[in-house]
This record gives C-alpha cells, structure tokens and sequence, in this order.
C-alpha cells in the first residue's frame, strides 16, 4: 500500500513538474517585429524606449556585434519590457542570436535568433521576468551565420 502512495505521489509530482512547465513557457516571450508594428506583453515597441543598440559591422575583414559587451541594469526597472534594436550595417546579410544557453537548459530559455538583410533593423521585446528569472546574469550573442567571428556579452545587474 505505501509503494503505490510513494508512486502516487512520484506521478502527481511528475505531472506538476510538466504542467509548471507548460506554464512558464507561456507566461512571457520574446517578440521580435518592427518599431511601428511590434508589441510585446501588450506594450506597442514604439511606446517603449530602446535599452540596447546592437550592430552588426564590419572592421577590417572582420565581422562583428557591437558592442562586444552591453550592460542593463534591472535592479530599479519598473518591470517594463526590454528592448533591444539589432541593425545590420554590413553590406551581407548578418545574424544574431541571443542565448541564456550557457547558463540553463531548460525549453523555457532565452533564445532569440534573427537574420538581417543589409541594412535592415529588428527590434527585440523581451518581457524582464524572462531576464530576471533567467538563471545566471550573463547573455552570450553571436552572429550564427559567421560563427568563426567574435561574440558578444550581455551583462545584467540583478
């Protein structure tokens, strides 16, 4: 009789542990869209001040992300959402991809990836419980289709 208790309880706590999960993946999200058309968690980009400016470049033979490390600090954030403008100021088409990766591996993880045709700007919404909660303080971006290039660091204080 106490194993199937023990078993009982193992399956209800497994089923939460999924449902929980189902949860978080929903409760946020990252938008990614244009400055007149995006929105995210209900607030237009456009109403939203940019935090970040990312640019995709060129030094040299070089490819880079500039800047090579960005700082945000969210200790006194009202809770508004993040926004970041990513443009392409090479002549090629360039990539940015964002990742909490390093830190966790959990399907509910930060992962933002994006292509840019030459001279094209995307802005990226990001709701800041999805930063807040994110396990750890540091953000890896990189250009995934010039992956032999630099990245970049995104450094958030908590």
């Amino acid at each position: 009789m106490l194993r199937n208790v023990c078993l009982g309880l193992a399956g209800c706590a497994s089923a939460l542990v999924m449902v929980s999960g189902a949860w978080a993946l929903q409760s946020g999200g990252v938008e990614i869209g244009d400055l007149q058309t995006g929105s995210v968690v209900g607030q237009a980009f456009k109403e939203l001040p940019v935090d970040l400016d990312i640019y995709a470049t060129e030094v040299g033979a070089l490819k880079i992300l500039y800047p090579p490390t960005a700082v945000l600090d969210l200790k006194n954030r009202p809770g508004t959402p993040v926004l970041m403008r990513v443009t392409n100021k090479s002549g090629v088409e360039r990539g940015f991809h964002m990742t909490a990766a390093e830190n966790q591996s959990a399907p509910t993880v930060l992962n933002v990836m994006i292509t840019l045709k030459p001279g094209e700007t995307k802005y990226i919404g990001i709701p800041t419980s999805d930063l807040l909660y994110a396990a750890g303080v540091t953000f890896s971006y990189k250009d995934h289709l010039n992956p032999k290039e630099p990245d970049g660091k995104l450094v958030l204080i908590k």
